[in-house]
């Protein structure tokens, strides 16, 4: 796997447009001149806590006996439920009410951006390639900064593109996720079978 392409899976994992809705909506308590500074913290947490699962996740494999091509399809398996419910939204989750105090961790940074779906990512980039685990490190860094980035102007994304514009982009997103989800869980299974195409 290249840098280009971890870097734009783990972008598409995280779902930055797709959380836009969700932020605002548990931010909507929250002071307005507030809000950047809450999005800020609790996208450093999300990100201490995505370096840690990078650097010590494949010690976790290790110590539960789980192998490469079973991380591979797991993998394959979480992402593409994720496509799906990019592609087919549960509005529920948006008509949530909002919360009453300041979101601390939960839910911004777990499960929103540092979820199963991504951990289990950089977990598997850095079992199935150790060498390149400083290219890792960019690809995350970089996913998180545009992450970081969309949602710290999520309310001007909002008014810019429309309810309508984010629906739009995160099923194309979802569509191209489905893709690699596939991929990845052929490449498992391949592995496991030891199959040479």
């Amino acid at each position: 796997m290249t840098l280009y392409s971890a870097t734009f899976t783990l972008l598409l994992v995280m779902d930055p447009l797709g959380n836009i809705p969700v932020f605002l909506s548990v931010l909507n308590s929250v002071n307005p001149h507030h809000r950047k500074k809450v999005i800020l913290r609790e996208t450093f947490f999300a990100l201490i806590i995505l370096v840690v699962f990078l650097y010590f996740g494949k010690y976790i494999l290790e110590g539960m006996h789980i192998s490469d091509p079973a991380l591979s399809v797991a993998g394959g398996i979480i992402l593409f439920l994720i496509a799906i419910r990019m592609i087919f939204p549960h509005e529920e989750i948006e008509n949530r009410p909002p919360k009453i105090t300041e979101p601390f961790i939960v839910p911004l940074a777990i499960p929103l951006i540092a979820g199963p779906s991504t951990i289990a990512f950089v977990m598997l980039l850095a079992s199935q390639h150790p060498a390149h685990i400083h290219l890792w490190l960019l690809c995350l860094i970089i996913a998180w900064s545009i992450c970081t980035i969309t949602l710290v102007f999520s309310e001007n994304l909002r008014k810019l593109l429309g309810e309508r514009g984010l629906t739009a982009i995160e099923r194309l997103m979802g569509m191209i996720l489905t893709t690699m989800a596939v991929q990845m869980f052929l490449t498992g299974i391949k592995e496991f079978f030891h199959l040479a195409v």
